[in-house]
């Protein structure tokens, strides 16, 4: 399986558009990004310093990512 490039442009514009969402959020995620698995990718966000838990946090990852793919035209 192919690696995922992250266009950085799309990364910030989808971070943005979650952050309009969950602004409690605003400048704590950095980038998102694809690990590999054995089959597919984990999406994921990557943050500054130590994540932020519970449900907020989850709900913005989830807005970050949706936000990615859609600009990126991934299915």
């Amino acid at each position: 399986m192919q690696p995922i490039q992250i266009d950085p442009e799309l990364s910030r514009i989808a971070l943005a558009e979650a952050v309009q969402q969950h602004p409690e959020f605003a400048g704590q995620a950095v980038s998102v990004i694809a690990r590999p698995l054995l089959r597919g990718f984990a999406w994921q966000l990557e943050w500054q310093g130590t994540p932020p838990t519970g449900q907020p946090a989850w709900e913005f990852q989830n807005a970050a990512i949706r936000a990615y793919k859609r600009l990126a035209g991934i299915t």
